[in-house]
């Protein structure tokens, strides 16, 4: 089992995909021993995106990531869907002052995060979840491919 990449509807190319495979599996690791099954990450455009949004959450408005868990953490794994908008990603950038790979990151970090059980509907739960965002970004400098 692994981490693949995919694209949809866009042409968006991940670089460094060895460094960021070996730095998910540590974020896993590290959240509570989990194991990667099956990660799909699939970046796509805002349009495509938000109509996931509006069929499978019934939201009609733009968002940066939608993850669909199939992780079984009693058995100890972590697997699922991970759809990004590539768009609001790179206006979430300009908006944070990070550039749009730093924000990529940090929501293909999310992403993991959502599967190893993490929440971020509260104040309290998404202030938690930006604390291990950062957490593990910093950590993906220490990572060496």
């Amino acid at each position: 089992m692994d981490i693949s990449f995919y694209t949809d509807s866009c042409n968006y190319r991940l670089p460094q995909k060895r460094l960021i495979r070996r730095w998910l599996r540590e974020v896993a690791q590290q959240e509570g021993g989990y194991t990667i099954g099956e990660i799909s990450y699939i970046f796509c455009s805002a349009e495509r995106h938000r109509a996931m949004n509006i069929e499978f959450l019934g939201h009609d408005y733009f968002t940066d990531i939608i993850t669909f868990d199939d992780s079984d953490l009693e058995e100890g794994y972590i697997a699922g869907d991970i759809f990004i908008d590539i768009e609001t990603v790179r206006d979430n950038a300009r908006l944070y002052g990070a550039t749009a790979h730093q924000e990529m990151l940090r929501v293909i970090v999310h992403g993991v995060l959502h599967l190893c059980g993490q929440k971020d509907k509260t104040p309290r739960a998404e202030k938690q979840m930006h604390k291990k965002e950062d957490k593990y970004l910093a950590l993906l400098g220490q990572i060496k491919c």
